[in-house]
């Protein structure tokens, strides 16, 4: 059996989905609330019906609450714009997912570095 080479169409589908998606969300969505998000993943159901969009928010997990409810607010019209936009059998639900990992990486990126500086002062020889 041959190997496969490239994307499968459900990944194809998904990365179109978080493409469009931002478009509409940068140039469109009038949601205070939403502000300044990126779209990092998609992930579309076997059968296309739903599609878990993973996206982070500029301002940090404190207005995480706020960037949710505005998304969840604006998941009719988004979805309606997606449906304008790209030609598949079904447009999918839209369910949106705070993704940690760019935080995460800042976190542990500014522990790296803390510990970094402990370790150059503790090699530092003492003074005679």
């Amino acid at each position: 059996m041959p190997a496969k080479t490239g994307f499968s169409r459900r990944d194809r589908v998904a990365e179109q989905i978080r493409r469009e998606l931002a478009d509409v969300i940068d140039n469109e969505l009038r949601d205070p609330r939403v502000g300044l998000i990126s779209l990092t993943d998609v992930e579309v159901s076997p059968d296309y019906a739903h599609a878990k969009v993973f996206f982070s928010s500029l301002a940090g997990s404190a207005t995480l609450d706020q960037v949710q409810a505005g998304l969840e607010n604006a998941a009719g019209f988004l979805r309606s714009e997606l449906g304008k936009r790209i030609s598949i059998h079904m447009t999918p639900q839209l369910h949106f997912i705070f993704d940690q990992s760019l935080e995460r990486g800042a976190q542990l990126s500014r522990l790296i570095s803390e510990a970094a500086a402990i370790s150059d002062q503790t090699d530092q020889p003492d003074p005679p």
